[in-house]
């Protein structure tokens, strides 16, 4: 299956294997998945299938059976890897929503810098997505988005630090993928 972990339907069916038993995370990940394909047209024509696979996949380092540093963003894409899946899918799934700031808090950053991130309307387009999506599947936009976050972990923690500094990064790419979906021929 390897070779079909890039594409939306291989995607969805592993996201499906993992994340279904975890409840909101699975609603949210349906979600994410559904706002990446309203999206695609902020990416190349080529690009969508990627976009979509890697909102299907963003989350799935939240499966306790890929548990193994417990930053997902690292687990899931280390899972991928072992899969055989492409490297660019890995490094968006890797990167996904300013991971780079988490994983500054949690000491990981070494561990992450092996994922060369991409700046690019991809990763864009997933951020928007999973910072346009609430914890259940919500729709919902940037600034509510944050602020559900920072009420749900507390004050201190790793990940309501990591969003605080995180903010401006993840907003700008939420404006930039706005700004490239509005100018896209209908």
């Amino acid at each position: 299956m390897p070779s079909a972990l890039d594409t939306p339907q291989g995607a969805a069916e592993l996201a499906e294997s993992l994340l279904p038993p975890l409840g909101n995370r699975w609603l949210h990940t349906q979600a994410v998945a559904a706002r990446a394909r309203e999206a695609s047209a902020a990416v190349s024509e080529g690009d969508r299938d990627l976009l979509v696979a890697a909102a299907w996949l963003h989350d799935i380092g939240y499966a306790p059976e890929l548990r193994d540093t417990g930053f997902h963003p690292l687990d899931g894409a280390r899972h991928l890897e072992s899969l055989g899946a492409p490297a660019r899918l890995v490094r968006l799934v890797a990167h996904h929503s300013g991971a780079v700031y988490e994983a500054e808090q949690r000491g990981l950053s070494a561990e992450l810098a092996f994922y060369e991130r991409e700046d690019s309307p991809v990763l864009d387009a997933l951020i928007f997505a999973d910072m346009t999506t609430g914890p259940a599947g919500q729709s919902f936009d940037f600034d509510t988005r944050i602020d559900e976050i920072l009420v749900r972990y507390e004050p201190g923690s790793e990940v309501h630090n990591a969003i605080s500094k995180a903010r401006p990064y993840l907003q700008g790419a939420v404006e930039r993928t706005r700004d490239r979906m509005a100018h896209q021929p209908m």
